[in-house]
């Protein structure tokens, strides 16, 4: 008696404090941006920003608003806070997570529910080191949304996500990129105006235009002054791509936003993109094709135009619209574009990286970007269910629900499309998303030896999960025939699959197209297959300890469950390189080339190992030919460090090794300014902002010896010059040797480091 009690004053006080909570909750006032109107003065001398922005936003909370709270930089200075014209107090406070501050603004009177108010806030950001997320730069600067460089209440790690909104931008000086429709472009400044909900970024640099022309009209390439024309022709087949994909979202999801799309090289902040405008690394244009990563970015980006562009995604949970609904409707236009295959490596790829956090992952409506697990879930794991969404629903029904509601002007939120999904699909629905977007995944499917029975085949089945399984079992017959029934296996339960059939079945495979997010898939197979992260990384590991021949087996049994793999293909085709079948070896290397989409690991050790057989036959010019191709195709460091060791070698053999006079003179100099170990003479020979920590290490230990031998060099820009040299230092007593890479830019006349890559001095 006493224990219920007891029990149902807890259950009392519960509800009343929740009860108190929500009553709380819904009194506050919620700030909305409805505009960002930002004037930047980027100011070259002082490594400084200032800036001016007028930030218009909504009460759309359920109650009145005294104060108005943003965020921002950490190192911003806030100068003054207006509202109406009069002045405005306000204080600011580290935020207490990331490199933020919190500034709360006393508003002049009481503002309710729907009510508007503007500020205006005039500050300043130092900017000491340069990165990709801020730079200040004579060779390019760039301010993007995660650097903080504007006011604004919501950041993307907060469950509402970050601020979007139209937005008017004016930056001092020319070549400047940003998003939406370009007003203005003159030596003094330059105006752009996005009417599409989006976060204020910019670019600053010295750009190459690449117009698009029919389908790929209002779509254009950027690319830095004086890039090869090879570069320019991959432009033209990027915009291609990029045109393609807007003209397919069209079909399913109504009239284009008409704003520009813009492509636009960069080294550092390559893969954002907003209203249109997409930053794409430098190698994606000196490919030889168009590959599966630069295929996936562009795809995305342009499906945005409509989910948190044309329709601002607002509400919690807004990631499964901003992340995972576009790589969904990406991975179908890559399979039209490029067939089924190609789609197939994309859902591959989603479902190796969900697999490293699936089973320390939170509830997928409720993961931040604050949260390590993020980018590995939301995007992979939402895409994966929205895919089953879409089967359960059927595509048309699904797609006209979406497009219902992505109409110009009008907001969208998961919310909003839970409901109108579970309209349309019913209680079934319901129960799938609330399984797939509130819990945590649990579903594990496993598959038993088939047993015949009579004139059948029966196999059991087993679901370790708390939801039920409504899928699939294929199963493969001794003479090769393919079988299929569909299933449903209860939520922690057993089932089967009864094949009528006499031919002996010699494998089976439960939810063979991988519909569902699972904890293992391993298990779902008969004969069992071994984990695909597994074997590759035990396949990559035999390889490395030269045993070429235990190589080739885990490749070959990878290949033999997932055919398309092409990290498998390539092992395969670089163990046999090993045992010195060539032959074998070529036919892999040429078909890997050949595939619709590869990825740039593809691209590059494909090349590399068609560059080895060329030496081996004494080709010295075709394999200096084949290690550039792999350089240039920028994929994973360590094929890009055996490429350019590789490339200097056979060119060296070919007679066609080169190196620029100028830029060995520069270097000689920076070496005797490393030697004398004084701050001012090394800082003056790099790029403002660049290299902090490497001219600060160098200074600290003052080296003995710094010998720097220039092995080739390579003008990449007009302005940009990559040298690949050999370093022999003692430092502290201590010698060491190895290569680098060296970016050079030249900067007001005369030549400047840049960057350093690929440092292999031990």
């Amino acid at each position: 008696m006493k224990r219920t009690f007891t029990s149902a004053l807890a259950i009392f006080v519960l509800v009343l404090f929740s009860s108190m909570a929500a009553a709380q909750e819904e009194a506050r006032a919620v700030w909305q941006i409805t505009n960002f109107d930002i004037t930047a003065n980027v100011q070259q001398a002082e490594r400084v920003l200032s800036a001016v922005a007028i930030v218009s936003a909504t009460n759309v909370g359920l109650g009145a608003g005294v104060s108005f709270t943003f965020r921002i930089n950490s190192k911003a200075s806030i100068k003054t806070v207006t509202i109406g014209g009069a002045s405005a107090t306000f204080r600011a406070l580290p935020e207490s997570s990331g490199s933020l501050q919190r500034v709360t603004v006393a508003l002049p009177s009481s503002f309710p529910a729907n009510a508007s108010v503007v500020l205006n806030i005039s500050y300043s950001i130092p900017v000491e080191s340069n990165t990709g997320l801020a730079a200040i730069s004579p060779a390019g600067s760039q301010f993007l949304p995660l650097s903080f460089w504007y006011p604004a209440p919501n950041t993307p790690f907060s469950v509402r996500g970050a601020d979007s909104a139209p937005i008017r931008l004016v930056v001092n000086g020319s070549g400047v990129l940003s998003s939406g429709v370009e007003k203005s472009s003159a030596a003094a400044q330059t105006i752009y105006e996005q009417p599409l909900s989006g976060q204020p970024f910019f670019l600053q640099g010295d750009w190459e235009r690449v117009e698009g022309s029919g389908e790929g009209k209002n779509i254009a390439a950027f690319l830095p002054r004086g890039t090869a024309a090879e570069d320019r022709k991959q432009a033209d087949a990027l915009i291609s791509f990029a045109a393609n994909a807007r003209a397919y979202y069209a079909g399913l999801l109504g009239p284009a936003p008409d704003v520009p799309v813009r492509l636009v090289s960069l080294r550092r902040g390559s893969g954002f993109s907003d209203g249109g405008t997409i930053l794409v690394e430098p190698g994606a244009f000196r490919r030889t094709k168009l590959d599966s990563a630069t295929a996936r970015l562009i795809a995305e980006a342009v499906a945005r135009l409509w989910i948190g562009g044309q329709s601002a995604v607002r509400g919690e949970g807004g990631g499964l619209l901003r992340d995972s609904l576009p790589r969904f409707l990406a991975t179908q236009f890559i399979e039209k574009q490029f067939g089924r295959n190609a789609a197939q490596e994309e859902l591959l790829r989603q479902r190796l990286a969900y697999s490293t956090v699936a089973r320390k992952d939170g509830p997928l409506a409720r993961v931040t970007p604050l949260e390590p697990t993020y980018f590995s879930s939301v995007p992979n794991k939402g895409a994966m269910v929205w895919r089953l969404v879409e089967q359960r629903m059927g595509r048309d029904v699904f797609l006209s629900t979406l497009r219902t509601l992505l109409q110009p002007g009008k907001e969208i939120s998961l919310a909003a499309l839970r409901n109108a999904l579970v309209d349309r699909g019913g209680e079934r629905v319901r129960t799938l998303l609330a399984q797939q977007f509130d819990e945590v995944t649990d579903l594990d499917l496993m598959i038993g030896v088939p047993q015949q029975r009579g004139g059948e085949w029966v196999a059991n089945l087993r679901n370790f999960g708390s939801s039920e399984a409504i899928t699939r079992v294929r199963a493969t017959t001794a003479t090769g025939e393919q079988l299929s029934v569909d299933v449903t296996i209860p939520a922690r339960d057993f089932g089967n699959a009864v094949f009528k059939t006499t031919s002996k079945i010699t494998s089976l495979e439960v939810d063979p197209e991988k519909l569902y997010p699972q904890l293992d898939y391993a298990n779902d197979s008969v004969p069992r297959a071994r984990d695909l992260q597994e074997a590759v990384s035990e396949a990559a590991r035999q390889f490395g300890a030269q045993d070429f021949v235990k190589a080739e087996s885990v490749a070959r049994e990878i290949l033999a469950t997932t055919p398309s793999m092409q990290e498998a293909r390539i092992i395969l085709a670089r163990a046999l390189l090993g045992q010195n079948r060539t032959d074998e070896a070529e036919k892999l290397f040429r078909a890997a080339l050949d595939d619709a989409l590869p990825n740039p690991g593809t691209l590059a050790w494909a090349n590399i190992g068609l560059g080895e057989i060329s030496l081996k036959r004494s080709q010295a010019a075709e394999a200096a030919k084949r290690f550039n191709e792999a350089v240039r195709a920028d994929a994973e460091y360590g094929a890009s460090l055996i490429a350019r060791a590789d490339r200097i070698r056979a060119e060296t053999a070919a007679n066609t090794l080169q190196v620029d006079g100028e830029i060995r003179a520069f270097v000689a100099q920076l070496d005797q300014a490393i030697t004398g170990g004084k701050k001012i003479e090394i800082e003056s020979r790099a790029v403002p902002g660049e290299l902090i920590r490497f001219i600060s290490g160098v200074v600290g230990t003052q080296p003995e010896i710094w010998q720097t031998k220039v092995l080739r060099t390579e003008a990449l820009e007009a302005n940009l010059v990559a040298a690949d040299v050999s370093i022999d230092t003692k430092q502290l007593g201590r010698q060491q040797a190895g290569t680098a890479v060296l970016f050079l830019a030249r900067v007001g006349g005369g030549w400047k480091l840049m960057g350093i890559d690929l440092f292999e001095v031990r």
